[in-house]
């Protein structure tokens, strides 16, 4: 009878700073207000270097879509339009799709 070969622990890769500021910056845009407001305001914390947020900061100014304004207290507030309906990137998913059907009771 063969033995269960024991699995490896997989070793834990700390993030990146940039992987970092990118996921916090993500959360932020995504979040449901931001949404609604369409803008949202990113502090600098202590724990971003200066090349991170040069980097984050010039992947979202090559964004067309975002309006960048550089506040005096090094904060960046980013603003955006939502997509148009004829917008080729909006697609529809027919999932989301409201479904009238007739409870099954």
């Amino acid at each position: 009878m063969a033995s269960p070969q024991k699995k490896k622990p997989q070793e834990s890769k700390p993030m990146s700073g940039v992987e970092r500021l990118t996921l916090r910056i993500s959360s932020m845009i995504n979040h449901p207000i931001a949404q609604d407001r369409k803008w949202a305001t990113i502090h600098r914390l202590d724990t971003d270097g200066d090349r991170e947020w040069e980097e984050v900061m010039g992947a979202l100014a090559d964004v067309d879509s975002i309006e960048m304004t550089f506040n005096d207290d090094d904060s960046v507030t980013l603003r955006w339009e939502a997509p148009a309906d004829e917008d080729p990137r909006v697609e529809a998913h027919e999932e989301f799709d409201a479904v009238e059907e007739l409870a099954p009771f």
